[in-house]
């Protein structure tokens, strides 16, 4: 058993009330889906559609589009990816983070529903979010927004794939994006950091089991493994928009996080890193009131509205 670093005591009071997985596989992956499909409660203060778009292979998507009343044009898009370890979740998923920001900035919030794995594998999942993010920039005018703000943001499995499109959209010269945020991302399927053992061997939020289950699902039958799936295996971190990446210091995710971090400053891009001191994997989201749940939300919102605010280069 690895040394873990301490829970914060309002987060370990939450914590112990929270049911966990003792372990995850196909079956138990069943029966708690239903449970990880979240809903959003309407709200009159917001105009809201539901559409479908092609995946490539022309598979059906639905993607929620949340704008504020008075969008009329240029207003910032937030293109949301949820959580969900690439087999659960779905577009309400932690929906509530971007809307922050659509009610602090007037960002229109987009959020897809991409494919799940084990249906799914490969890169059809981050294949599909591209595509939804192709729909939005070619759909720029029609929704309000402006084209050159665009952030592409998403939460543990979602802020892998935010991480993949990011990385595909550089590549492919791809809609621009102005800016990536990755909260507690999903990077590495080596799963083989120092963190990634640590949370390992007892129920937990998302342990190094639960980890590799949800990693094996979607590489399940995949030779070769590109950076769009496994962003930690990309040689080349040059070239991308400005990232906000951050993490709990007691979760899985830690070191993987870190590292991205670290690999984007060697290639001499812009990321800002925040390890928040006692945060277990997804604290923010699963207790937003706790205090430093609320100290990463506003310190998240502030980096936003600087990249939003800032001149274009």
């Amino acid at each position: 058993m690895h040394t873990r670093p301490e829970l914060d005591p309002d987060l370990r009071t939450l914590l112990a009330d929270l049911p966990l997985v003792p372990t995850l596989d196909r079956e138990t992956l069943a029966l708690i889906r239903p449970y990880a499909a979240a809903t959003m409660e309407p709200r009159h203060d917001l105009d809201q559609r539901e559409i479908t778009i092609p995946a490539p292979d022309g598979t059906p998507l639905p993607l929620s589009i949340i704008r504020p009343l008075n969008v009329t044009s240029d207003a910032p898009c937030v293109y949301w990816i949820h959580g969900g370890g690439m087999i659960m979740g779905n577009r309400y998923s932690q929906i509530d983070i971007p809307l922050e920001w659509l009610d602090e900035l007037g960002a229109v919030v987009v959020s897809i529903d991409y494919r799940l794995a084990p249906e799914a594998t490969g890169t059809t999942l981050v294949d599909d979010c591209y595509q939804g993010l192709r729909w939005v920039a070619d759909h720029a005018d029609e929704l309000g927004i402006d084209p050159a703000r665009i952030v592409v943001a998403g939460a543990s499995a979602g802020g892998g794939l935010a991480a993949g499109v990011t990385l595909m959209s550089r590549d492919r010269q791809g809609p621009p994006i102005a800016a990536q945020i990755l909260i507690g991302p999903m990077l590495d399927h080596r799963n083989d950091t120092t963190s990634s053992h640590q949370f390992s061997g007892e129920p937990g939020v998302w342990t190094q089991e639960m980890n590799a289950f949800g990693w094996s699902s979607l590489l399940n039958g995949l030779t070769e493994i590109p950076a769009y799936v496994s962003p930690a295996l990309a040689n080349d971190l040059s070239d991308l928009p400005p990232a906000y990446l951050d993490a709990g210091s007691a979760e899985v995710f830690r070191d993987e996080v870190v590292a991205y971090a670290t690999q984007i400053w060697a290639a001499g891009g812009r990321a800002e890193l925040h390890i928040w001191s006692g945060g277990f994997h997804g604290f923010d989201a699963l207790h937003p009131q706790a205090p430093l749940s609320a100290a990463a939300r506003h310190t998240r919102t502030n980096w936003l509205t600087r990249m939003l605010s800032a001149t274009p280069l």
